[in-house]
């Protein structure tokens, strides 16, 4: 065990990816964590819509290829390989100008193959807007490999560019695998039997807070929330908006990472720092990778 500083709180996990990776970073700060997961990961290997976007584009290449996570490229491959079209998709996106979000975004792209022409250094999807805006993308066939909720905004801008854009989310969302785990969650935050519930996708979040709704249990939490008893956080500014259109308070990481997110989740507990909250509310960084 790191600390005790989370000992006696009881944490829950809203959220489906690398869940036992944040329960664990949790737990060696003591922490007494509770999954309820808003939503379930389709995996990317057995997603029929992207392996039939994989073959469009094997038939008609693009002319760009914009990479927003390493995680999503690797994922896109690993679902070709499966099908034995990896060799076919590469070939197919070499003569494509390769945007990468991220350094992370850059070095999957590499590991495949691919040569990286331009880089948003911050890993945000409003420097690659603002990059794309300089280009005259008029008729260009742009591809979109997004993050699971694939809401950054990059494909209406494409558009409005006068690219033909092909989108390819390489995980995509589908109901919770365990409702009743949510609702019962729900209910125990109303009741202020919950320290702290933590979001790392903006659909978890949005499905988390309808389930409150349906409950009936909303005002119980926004009451605690409120109070500084409850404390939501969240990976980035995305994640966080669900929680901030309803002016709940939301704390985010310096950075959209998941041990960031732990980092902030520890530091607003530890003592001589818990009475000056880090960020309640105000969104800032990257998405997540």
């Amino acid at each position: 065990m790191l600390s005790t500083t989370l000992r006696g709180r009881r944490i829950v996990l809203a959220l489906d990816r690398r869940a036992e990776d944040l329960a664990a970073a949790l737990e060696r700060h003591g922490a007494e964590i509770h999954h309820a997961p808003a939503l379930s990961m389709i995996p990317h290997v057995d997603d029929p819509q992207l392996l039939a976007t994989t073959r469009e584009l094997l038939a008609d290449p693009p002319s760009m290829l914009v990479v927003t996570t390493g995680v999503g490229l690797r994922g896109w491959f690993e679902a070709a390989e499966s099908a034995d079209v990896d060799e076919r998709l590469r070939e197919a996106l070499a003569g494509a100008s390769v945007i990468a979000r991220g350094p992370k975004a850059r070095g999957a792209a590499q590991q495949a193959g691919l040569a990286v022409d331009w880089v948003a250094e911050n890993g945000t999807s409003a420097e690659i807007a603002e990059h794309l805006s300089t280009l005259d993308l008029q008729g260009v066939r742009v591809a979109v490999q997004h993050h699971g909720s694939g809401a950054d905004g990059l494909d209406e801008h494409l558009a409005a560019l006068g690219a033909e854009v092909v989108n390819l989310t390489v995980y995509r969302w589908g109901p919770p695998r365990d409702p009743a785990a949510v609702h019962r969650s729900v209910l125990e935050a109303s009741r202020g039997e919950v320290d702290a519930v933590l979001f790392t996708a903006a659909p978890g979040t949005e499905n988390w807070l309808q389930a409150a709704e349906a409950a009936g249990v909303m005002p119980g939490i926004t009451e605690h929330a409120e109070a500084g008893d409850l404390l939501f956080a969240a990976v980035g500014p995305l994640t966080a908006g669900p929680l901030l259109d309803r002016g709940l308070p939301a704390l985010l990481p310096e950075r959209s990472r998941m041990g960031a997110l732990v980092r902030a989740v520890v530091q607003h507990y530890t003592p001589d720092v818990a009475d000056a909250p880090a960020d309640p509310a105000g969104p800032r960084g990257g998405n997540p990778s």
